[in-house]
């Protein structure tokens, strides 16, 4: 046992060396685990953020004016007043989100005890801020026409009052959700890339026949690529949650950083594997490429860092909670944003690690067929 230990070792010292060498795929995990964070946390917004806003105003009240000024940054730009011909003409080109139309004598039919229409135009093309943009502005307009009225305007009213409080995220900060989603995006991305990539470049290289000749097992060389590799990903990745994302993005780290450091070797392990798995079965990298890629895309688009679980058919819930990248997402959340411990998340890391053996055994016995038929 202790001559395997070492041979994987000296293995791994190998892989390490070879990766070293290889100055895109250095340059593709730095680049994945600083710069596109940052680009994904501070350009990728679910809130509302500095939208474009004209008003159309034909009333030119103190309530206009009022309803203009209860606009603000950073969820909408400075208004500005146009007419409704360069208002159309605006977002017809899309340089306007938002247009608000106020119909002459609004604030005097409101004193009257009539109810007048405020006109709200919306570009949806921009879906994330139209959608959510319309709710901002209702809730604005409707708390400065309540401070302006003398008395309570007539209409009929809730037999309650709701008072949200918002958990894990009070200021509802995408940044604080996509950027550690992108950190588990490109943990299985690369670990998927750089597992099939050192088994298909020792293939087309030829040196796989070297590995042959020396007194070692493939499975101590399949086990020293997956392993060497994953522990590439598996520092870059805690690196980055805690340099990238908690120091320079300021997002709070709610959980263990120790457990979720042993959740995201067991699925790093696990996904190692299935990029090995994967190259066994392409014979080169460009059709390895094409087959990695769905079938990273369908495992991200059921993970639930796109999409939440919930929303998904019932019978599709079902199949996906045995995925690795599932339940990984599952127990990052738990952990890291909720501050759950280890009886929280015991079931999902089961999963990821009954996963890791599984991938691990078939890619064992694959690499052993290949390196039979190389032989």
């Amino acid at each position: 046992m202790r001559r395997w230990w070492i041979t994987v070792g000296l293995l791994c010292h190998k892989e390490a060396l070879s990766l070293r060498r290889d100055g895109v795929l250095l340059g593709l995990i730095v680049f994945a685990f600083t710069a596109a964070i940052l680009i994904v946390a501070n350009g990728v917004k679910a809130e509302v953020s500095h939208a474009t806003i004209a008003f159309i105003d034909e009333d030119h009240s103190t309530l206009s004016r009022q309803l203009r000024e209860g606009v603000q940054e950073p969820y909408f730009q400075t208004p500005v007043l146009v007419d409704r011909r360069t208002a159309q003409d605006r977002l017809d080109r899309g340089t306007l989100i938002f247009v608000v139309d106020v119909p002459p004598r609004f604030e005097a039919d409101l004193l009257a005890g009539r109810m007048p229409s405020l006109d709200i135009q919306v570009d949806a093309t921009a879906m994330t801020q139209a959608g959510l943009g319309v709710v901002y502005l209702q809730d604005i307009f409707l708390r400065r026409i309540a401070e302006a009225m003398p008395r309570p305007v007539a209409g009929p009213a809730l037999p309650f009052h709701l008072v949200p409080r918002i958990r894990f995220n009070p200021n509802s900060e995408s940044a604080w959700f996509t950027s550690v989603m992108q950190i588990v995006t490109n943990v299985t991305v690369l670990s998927i890339i750089l597992v099939g990539a050192a088994v298909i470049r020792e293939r087309e290289h030829g040196t796989i026949e070297h590995l042959l000749v020396l007194p070692v097992s493939a499975g101590e060389i399949a086990v020293a690529k997956i392993v060497a590799n994953a522990l590439v990903i598996f520092v870059a990745a805690l690196l980055s949650l805690l340099l990238v994302v908690h120091v320079w993005l300021g997002v709070p780290l709610a959980g263990s950083v120790g457990l979720f450091a042993l959740c995201l070797f067991a699925y790093v392990i696990a996904v190692s594997a299935l990029g090995m798995m994967l190259a066994t079965i392409a014979p080169a990298m460009p059709q390895f490429g094409l087959l990695a890629v769905p079938v990273y895309a369908v495992a991200y688009l059921l993970s639930g860092a796109a999409t939440p679980v919930a929303n998904m058919p019932g019978l599709l819930q079902a199949v996906i909670g045995v995925l690795p990248t599932t339940q990984f997402v599952s127990l990052t959340q738990s952990i890291l944003y909720r501050g759950a411990g280890l009886e929280t998340v015991w079931l999902p890391l089961l999963v990821i690690v009954v996963s890791a053996v599984l991938f691990l055994l078939t890619a064992l016995v694959r690499f052993r067929s290949m390196l039979a038929r190389q032989g």
